[in-house]
């Protein structure tokens, strides 16, 4: 039997993108999910093709965003599969642009969605965890998370928030809490179309056409996952072979 098999996982931002892949991928091996996002009904859609290819899924329309939405995802979660064993904090926004355009707005809602929503999810499922005395949050950091780009300073610093984050986690475990943060170099996803300055968006598109799939993720993340319960592994980076930064 597959260490996936019958585990309860939260995923965020799972209407398209590394979210949609990894639902699909943790299904299809026997996990029982709990699908957040907004778009409810790319949701639907999503749960409907698991159930269709014999999996098990639900959803809560959720914005991470919001401290009220994440405790209301955790609790349903609990009431639904009656634990919860893995936090997926995928959801994230990428809007780049040199910090001289001033877009504090974008500023804003990069804090609020990479770090605020992360630290929700975390504090939503934590003492559940604790509870239970076993759990695991993964975390979607970035290669940006490791090294800082010009027009991406303020996407750069969520990111490295975010893996300082799952190391305060991971020290903190007791031996009881796995945490794992993953940081993807570039994937074919929508994350680029949150990009509202032209000469970002031009040059992050040159990048990303040697893009890979959304699956090769999705596969890392099942990897941390269905390694046994003492085998806690904490930090994954995936690029496309062809990106040098």
């Amino acid at each position: 039997m597959s260490e996936i098999e019958n585990k309860v996982v939260i995923i965020t931002g799972a209407s398209s993108g590394l979210g949609e892949a990894t639902a699909k991928r943790l299904a299809a091996s026997g996990a029982k999910l709990m699908l957040a996002a907004r778009r409810e009904d790319r949701l639907k859609e999503l749960v409907g093709a698991i159930a269709k290819s014999g999996g098990t899924a639900t959803y809560q329309v959720t914005d991470v965003a919001d401290r009220a939405q994440m405790e209301a995802l955790a609790k349903e979660t609990l009431s639904t599969y009656s634990r919860i064993d893995v936090l997926i904090n995928n959801a994230g926004l990428m809007p780049l642009a040199p910090l001289d355009q001033v877009k504090v707005e974008e500023w804003d809602r990069m804090i609020d969605i990479n770090i605020k929503g992360v630290l929700y999810g975390i504090a939503a499922v934590l003492p559940i965890m604790r509870q239970q005395k076993s759990g695991h949050v993964i975390n979607l950091s970035s290669v940006a998370g490791h090294k800082v780009f010009p027009g991406a300073a303020v996407y750069c610093a969520t990111k490295y928030a975010v893996r300082a984050i799952s190391e305060g986690l991971r020290l903190e475990s007791n031996g009881e809490i796995r945490s794992t943060n993953i940081s993807p170099g570039a994937v074919a996803t929508e994350l680029t179309t949150t990009i509202t300055d032209k000469d970002a968006a031009a040059g992050i598109s040159q990048l990303y056409e040697i893009a890979i799939d959304a699956d090769a993720i999705a596969r890392a993340i099942a990897y941390a996952i269905e390694q046994p319960g003492d085998v806690d592994v904490n930090e994954i980076i995936i690029r496309p072979t062809r990106q040098e930064l």
